[in-house]
């Protein structure tokens, strides 16, 4: 349970400190007020990333070098960890430096050290993409979960896209005649194997989400395709002259997709905007009990202004999984905290 969040110089926040309670959490204030950044800091300590920003220093305040997320976070009654998250621009005081340093207890850490230590489920009205969008949201989807739960995972799906980045660059150097195919054996081995653990994890991962749509009266009509391009050395082969003429790899996890559906309906094509985030919301149901189940811990919930979304159907839905679970929840209207019973109050102003 995060019990305490301080940020500075982080987006819009100077210097700011705020204390949650392990219920439910409404965070209140007009639009450009930082409720969004609120969740982001949070996110970016529970899995060292943004969810929106596109390059580091944009979460520093400006004209600033550097920004601060720090919280605390209670384990058992008598144990709590301080976890923290310095981002910057890549140079402070004139020194080129990492664009983000990960603390714990005040130690310096790697990034994949914090992973799963504050699991969490961000929910916003943006997930829509996750069933309309191209299918970069649908892969971040199942590896911001994944990377938070298995470290097996994590490190394949490290080396996989450090391997992925390397052999582009020798297809790129074939094709412009500096360098031979022979290049390439050590970074096909590494693709391969580490690709069929991805490949076998997110497989997984999408088996679970399907069986509990199984079980559930709301979503039983809703299925996930596993649209999965593996990697093997056949593959490779056979796309061999077409990758140098591209110079780029073109079979692999990072073009993996899944389609979501209703009764064998693709909801991405023909589903309403309704539909879309019914199914969004099943993700996210299906998202917190995987998670929930293999790190043994209730996830944080931060919801990001969803409930004007929502029919009043799946809003009960949401209503009931918040039970019991530690929240953060915005809104532009402070009516909205009416839905939820001994809610904290944090008002931005």
């Amino acid at each position: 349970m995060l019990t305490k969040l301080r940020l500075s110089g982080f987006r819009n926040y100077v210097e700011a400190e705020f204390e949650l309670t392990s219920g439910v959490n409404v965070v209140v204030g007009q639009n450009a007020k930082g409720k969004t950044n609120f969740l982001e800091a949070i996110y970016l300590l529970g899995v060292g990333d943004s969810f929106r920003a596109k390059r580091t220093e944009e979460m520093v305040g400006f004209g600033l070098e550097l920004g601060k997320v720090a919280g605390e976070v209670q384990l058992t009654k008598t144990d709590q960890m301080s976890l923290e998250v310095i981002v910057n621009n890549g140079t402070v005081m004139g020194k080129a430096v990492n664009k983000r340093k990960y603390l714990v207890d005040g130690a310096s850490k790697r990034r994949r050290d914090i992973l799963g230590l504050l699991p969490l489920v961000l929910f916003r009205p943006e997930d829509v993409e996750l069933v309309s969008g191209s299918p970069s949201p649908r892969r971040r989807f199942l590896d911001s979960l994944l990377i938070q739960v298995d470290k097996v995972y994590e490190n394949s799906l490290s080396t996989y896209e450090q391997a992925l980045r390397r052999r582009n660059k020798i297809l790129d150097d074939i094709r412009e005649g500096t360098a031979s195919r022979y290049a390439l054996t050590f970074w096909d081995g590494l693709l391969i194997k580490h690709g069929q653990v991805v490949t076998d994890k997110r497989r997984e991962l999408i088996e679970y989400i399907n069986n509990l749509f199984k079980k559930s009266d709301l979503f039983k009509d809703l299925e996930i395709i596993y649209d999965m391009s593996a990697v093997s050395e056949s593959r490779l082969s056979q796309y061999k002259e077409a990758e140098v003429a591209v110079g780029y790899t073109l079979v692999g996890p990072h073009k993996d997709d899944f389609v979501v559906k209703d009764k064998s309906r693709d909801l991405a094509t023909y589903g309403s905007r309704g539909e879309q985030r019914m199914a969004v919301l099943a993700l996210k149901m299906g998202e917190i009990y995987f998670m929930e189940e293999k790190s043994d811990k209730k996830v944080l919930l931060l919801l990001d202004d969803i409930f004007s979304e929502l029919d009043e159907v799946h809003k009960e839905e949401v209503l009931r999984v918040m039970s019991g679970r530690q929240v953060v929840v915005t809104t532009a209207d402070e009516g909205d905290s009416k839905m939820f019973k001994g809610a904290k109050i944090i008002r931005l102003s």
